[in-house]
């Protein structure tokens, strides 16, 4: 069954399509939130934030598998493309 998934490592295992976050993004910016933390920032005094960057990840051969046809204009904006 063709499905649009959450994370992008589905895609890689036979997903159709995932549209997410940006893992490395986040795992960056807990990193920052963090280092913050040990030089003393109190956590209450970081703001909430949330992702800002987004992936767009496509399986062309699941889609192939499936009988499917990925538009032109979803393939330009992809992020990846796996083949």
């Amino acid at each position: 069954m063709p499905a649009v998934l959450a994370r992008s490592p589905f895609v890689s295992a036979g997903g159709l399509i995932s549209y997410g976050i940006d893992d490395t993004a986040v795992l960056r910016q807990a990193g920052i939130y963090a280092g913050r933390i040990l030089r003393g920032t109190k956590p209450a005094e970081l703001r909430v934030q949330q992702p800002t960057t987004f992936e767009l990840v496509v399986n062309l051969y699941t889609a192939k598998t499936l009988g499917l046809t990925v538009p032109p204009s979803i393939l330009a904006r992809a992020d990846e493309i796996i083949e």
